[in-house]
């Protein structure tokens, strides 16, 4: 007979990707980072235990949220929600050629390997390029969310690191938002002199 999984703090974690933005109403935003270029707009927050993304090019807007609080989301401008368990891949082009990109993992460590890594991740955060925020609620160990990105010249690399001392689980994402994708010419078929 199968064991059943044990129920994480990461099972309810979903990404949700917007084409629009979305309010920042909807969460207790810890940090924000804005980055322009003249292709297009970035911008990330953070927040306890999640994450947006936004990311503008031309007349199109995608924003990709993390968080374990999606049904408290709307619905207009909703494209696609993928849950962040296990492990997966994702890649979508958006309206005025923006290229999304994205990896999800999740992992329950030991509590050695939590604690390690929750340090680890503590002393990451103190580059005043990255964003992060901790906290401890009724787990007896603490939990850290962080972001770092690299902006290049017409895209942007994101990663992202979810800690929950709840379930001394790590979810992490790597994402690449990409402006002004050139589309790819089918190569004609050479004649044969005919």
């Amino acid at each position: 007979m199968a064991t059943p999984q044990p129920i994480t703090a990461l099972q309810p974690y979903g990404m949700l990707l917007y084409r629009g933005p979305v309010h920042p109403e909807f969460f207790k935003i810890a940090g924000r980072k804005q980055s322009s270029h003249a292709d297009f707009d970035f911008e990330a927050w953070i927040f306890p235990g999640g994450h947006v993304l936004r990311f503008e090019h031309a007349t199109t807007t995608l924003c990709e949220v993390v968080t374990d609080k999606a049904t408290e989301l709307p619905e207009r401008g909703l494209v696609t929600t993928l849950p962040c368990n296990g492990e997966r891949d994702f890649e979508e082009i958006f309206g005025d050629r923006i290229t999304f990109v994205t990896s999800i993992q999740t992992e329950t460590l030991s509590e050695h390997l939590y604690l390690g890594t929750y340090q680890e991740m503590l002393e990451h955060g103190k580059d005043p390029a990255h964003l992060v925020t901790t906290w401890k609620e009724t787990a007896e160990h603490p939990s850290l969310s962080l972001i770092e990105f690299q902006r290049y010249h017409d895209q942007v690399h994101v990663q992202t690191y979810h800690l929950r001392g709840d379930s001394l689980s790590v979810l992490r994402t790597q994402s690449i938002l990409q402006a002004g994708v050139e589309e790819v010419e089918e190569e004609k078929p050479e004649s044969d002199g005919d």
